[in-house]
C-alpha cells in the first residue's frame, strides 16, 4: 500500500451552446467522456460530483486518485479527446497528495473521499507564514482545539490533502457529509478557534453532490444516455 496518493480535483464548466446540440450528439459526447472515466476507474479511484445548482462557475467535479502522478496526467490527456471535453473549460483545478499529518498520530489515508455520504464540500487552504514560524509543539497545541471541534461532528468526515510545491495552494480540504447545514455549523464554530486566525485563504468553496459518473453527466443536460443510465443504476 503506497504511503502517499496523488489526488486531482478537476472542475468542468460546459459551454451553454452544448445544450443546444441535438440529443444524439450530446449523448455521444457523454459516452466518450464516460468511456475515458471507466478506463481510469478500472483499477484506480475516481469519484464524480455534480455542482449544477450549487455553483455558477462549474457543473461537474471529478476526483481522480492514483499513487502515480503519470496516471492522472494520462487520464486527463485521454479525457481531453472526448467530445464533451471539447465543449468544456476547467475554471478550477487542484493537485494534492495524501500524507501523514504532523498534528495527529493517525496514519495517512491511502485514499480520500471514500464514504457514501451525499455531499462533498471542497476548498483550497493557505496558512499565514506566521503559522510556520511557530514551534511544532505550539502548532500541535493550537490544532488540538481544531481537531476537538471536528470531533463534535462525527457525521462529517474531514480529509486533508497537501499541495506544498505541487500547486498554488498549500492544502485541499474536503468534507463529506449528508447534511450541508451541519457543515455550516461546524465551519461557524471553527471560525472562533485560534487556528482560524492563521488562515490566509479558504476560498473558493464548492458544495458538490456525490453521484455516479453517469448521473453526473446526465445532470449536465437532464437527458440520460442508455449507457449512462445503466451505470447510474449500479
Amino acid at each position: 500500500m503506497p504511503d502517499r496518493t496523488f489526488a486531482k480535483f478537476t472542475f468542468f464548466k460546459l459551454d451553454p451552446a452544448w445544450q443546444r446540440r441535438d440529443a444524439e450528439a450530446r449523448a455521444e459526447d457523454k459516452r466518450e467522456f464516460l468511456a475515458a472515466c471507466e478506463d481510469f476507474a478500472t483499477d484506480r479511484s475516481l469519484r464524480a460530483y455534480s455542482t449544477v445548482g450549487t455553483r455558477g462557475d462549474t457543473d461537474l467535479m471529478l476526483l481522480a486518485q492514483s499513487p502515480l502522478l503519470e496516471d492522472i496526467h494520462t487520464f486527463h490527456v485521454v479525457l481531453a479527446q472526448s467530445g464533451l471535453a471539447k465543449w468544456s473549460t476547467i475554471p478550477h483545478s487542484y493537485l494534492a497528495t495524501t500524507k501523514r499529518s504532523p498534528y495527529s498520530e493517525a496514519e495517512a489515508r491511502p485514499e480520500i473521499c471514500t464514504s457514501q455520504r451525499r455531499y462533498c464540500i471542497v476548498y483550497p487552504l493557505d496558512k499565514k507564514r506566521e503559522w510556520y514560524r511557530l514551534p511544532l509543539e505550539r502548532r500541535r497545541s493550537v490544532m488540538a482545539e481544531h481537531i476537538e471541534i471536528g470531533r463534535r461532528y462525527p457525521e462529517i468526515t474531514i480529509n486533508t490533502a497537501y499541495s506544498f510545491g505541487l500547486d498554488d495552494q498549500e492544502f485541499v480540504v474536503s468534507f463529506e457529509c449528508d447534511d450541508p447545514a451541519e457543515f455550516l455549523d461546524l465551519v461557524e464554530e471553527l471560525r472562533g478557534s485560534e487556528s482560524s486566525a492563521y488562515t490566509l485563504r479558504d476560498v473558493p468553496i464548492f458544495t458538490c453532490v456525490a453521484m455516479s459518473i453517469g448521473r453526473a453527466l446526465d445532470a449536465l443536460d437532464g437527458t440520460a444516455t442508455p449507457r449512462a443510465a445503466a451505470l447510474a443504476e449500479r
